[in-house]
């Protein structure tokens, strides 16, 4: 998005004062020298890259999308030398340890680069999105001699990791890939198989590239029992070309500058991360980070397209409007963000948007706290919510992301279908993210049975939290009734889990067939939570624009949005009674 320009204040509103999280690092050791002037400092840094080095490159990298011939992927003009300066910047070392060569700075401030880097040029930063994923799997599962190899290279930017899961036949079910690990000397693997869709499997950026592969050892168990997970570089330590081959490239809907590779694993050497047979374990050291960064892909398309909508919806004039604000010339045709109806879109644009994004940033933030705090028990309850949190951010946030797009593509009106307006690539681009990386149908069934049946109580310890914030509000004037609704539905949500473990004892189905919609559910209970917290953050300083907004925000969320709890919730009820039929072939 050529035109982009990135949200700064409404970064700061959720950094400084919505979560206050200088004063969380100024009490945490290890983050005690992130202020609010280096929280300033490093976004506007951010801002400047997204907007001046790769935005540039997103229409241009679209149309002219990746090359290849004879094994090799030549990306789009310009993005190698984007990934240089990404490099020499310093950028893929904000978020690593010290020890390791990093800044050691928040995963806050991490979150709030990628949000930046999607939004401006989705397919460029495919390529650099999963390297801090891979950087912490090895941290935690690599042997010494391998931590030393390539964990500093990876924070230094000198090799980019890629993440080889799917088969032609295993997709979301990995229990089924067939890909072949042999012992051989010196702790090495041969590794034999063929893996689709690896995002970065080949490119020009780096001459090195780190595959992090599953595969399965000789007599291991069937199913995902059986998995374990190695690390295959392009180039072996000693310079020599691994037996790496990129067979071909996809050609996408979108992020055509992403390399999307069929790689084949010709005997190639590898070595083990983890335990055996533990593959997918080490993998979810990877995944979980992966998937909040996936996450941060819907928001930045969310944000890039109502950008888009309200710059167009300001200037583009059509029709009189029935009314108008005060002072507002008398003329021909009115500027269109006037209308009712576009009116509605806009505002729904801003407010998931902004709650998005203090309901992403909150979990990055956990995420800090979990990694960092001296307070085990603060440590284990920040720990039990990104896990709840996780699959919700990545499912709500793409399928918002989408959505928002499409919403905002209708505010061109025809132009808006066409390549003249960017919103035709963001629509495109921002549709894969609601598979990848799980899709988001097996988000909901993980949210639903293995964090909340299976959990250990962490929905409850969340609806505590949120009906807690409530409870704040019960006496607020104008907030008291949206405080008691929001309330309402927390202790609803809680009674339809019983009703669901109930149901599932005689119809094993019935949980699967709910699960979509409970998370939508608690997504816009989660929404509901960050806009009550922004009311109270900012009924006090209703004198500042930004905080002003943020009220005008809020009430039209528990106007318009927050209805839609009660309809999701007739959707489990409906869904722990009625069967699906099954189609015929």
């Amino acid at each position: 998005m050529e035109h982009y320009q990135a949200p700064l204040e409404d970064m700061r509103y959720v950094i400084t004062d919505w979560l206050e999280a200088p004063a969380t690092w100024a009490r945490i050791p290890a983050l005690q020298e992130v202020d609010a002037a280096l929280t300033d400092q490093v976004l506007k840094e951010a801002a400047r890259f997204s907007s001046s080095v790769i935005a540039p490159l997103n229409a241009t990298g679209d149309r002219q999308g990746c090359r290849f011939a004879e094994g090799k992927v030549r990306t789009p003009d310009g993005f190698p030398a984007a990934y240089q300066a990404f490099v020499d910047a310093g950028w893929p070392a904000l978020a690593a340890h010290t020890e390791d060569g990093g800044q050691g700075l928040p995963q806050l401030l991490n979150t709030a680069l990628l949000e930046m880097l999607y939004a401006c040029n989705h397919a460029w930063a495919m390529y650099t999105g999963i390297a801090h994923g891979a950087y912490e799997c090895l941290r935690l599962y690599a042997p010494q001699w391998l931590r030393e190899r390539y964990l500093p290279a990876i924070v230094s930017g000198e090799i980019l990791p890629t993440m080889c899961l799917s088969e032609p036949q295993a997709g979301s079910d990995v229990g089924l890939l067939r890909t072949r690990a042999e012992p051989a000397g010196d702790d090495g693997y041969i590794i034999c198989g063929s893996k689709i869709f690896a995002s970065g499997g080949e490119h020009d950026l780096t001459q090195n590239i780190l595959h992090l592969v599953l595969a399965r050892l000789p007599g291991s168990p069937a199913g995902s029992r059986g998995i374990s997970l190695f690390v295959v570089p392009k180039h072996l330590p000693d310079g020599s070309q691994n037996n790496i081959h990129c067979d071909g490239i996809e050609h996408k809907m979108g992020i055509r500058g992403s390399a999307t590779c069929a790689l084949r694993f010709d005997n190639a050497l590898g070595w083990m991360l983890g335990e055996p047979n533990q593959g997918l374990a080490a993998m979810f050291a990877m995944m979980n980070s992966a998937r909040l960064y996936v996450g941060m892909q819907g928001l930045g398309h969310a944000e890039a397209a109502w950008q888009s909508a309200l710059t167009y919806a300001l200037d583009r004039r059509q029709m009189r409007a029935v009314s108008k604000p005060a002072g507002a010339p008398e003329q021909e045709a009115d500027p269109i963000h006037f209308h009712p109806a576009l009116r509605h879109t806009l505002l729904e644009l801003r407010v998931h948007t902004q709650g998005m994004r203090m309901l992403g940033y909150w979990v990055a933030h956990m995420l800090d706290i979990s990694q960092y705090s001296n307070e085990a028990v603060e440590r284990e309850s920040c720990t039990a919510l990104t896990l709840l949190l996780t699959p919700l951010i990545k499912a709500h946030f793409t399928e918002r992301g989408f959505f928002s797009a499409s919403a905002a593509l209708q505010i061109f009106g025809g132009y808006g279908y066409c390549q003249e307006y960017p919103i035709e690539q963001t629509l495109r681009d921002s549709r894969i993210a609601m598979i990848y990386e799980g899709t988001n149908e097996i988000q909901a069934n993980d949210l639903l049975l293995r964090k909340v049946l299976r959990g250990k109580g962490s929905l409850g310890a969340l609806m505590d939290l949120y009906r807690g914030e409530a409870a704040l509000m019960a006496d607020a004037a104008i907030w008291s009734e949206p405080a008691r609704v929001f309330e309402q539905q927390t202790c609803r949500i809680e009674e339809a889990v019983e009703a669901i473990r109930q149901a599932e004892s005689t119809d094993p189905e019935a949980p699967y067939r709910v699960a979509g919609a409970f998370l939508r559910w608690l997504a816009v209970l989660s929404e509901g939570y960050v806009w009550l917290r922004a009311v109270r953050v900012s009924c006090g300083n209703a004198d500042s624009p930004i905080h002003a907004e943020k009220l005008e925000s809020a009430r039209y969320f528990f106007d318009y949005c927050m209805p839609k709890a009660a309809h999701q919730a007739d959707q489990v009820r409906i869904g722990l009674k009625a069967s699906l039929p099954f189609l015929s072939a």
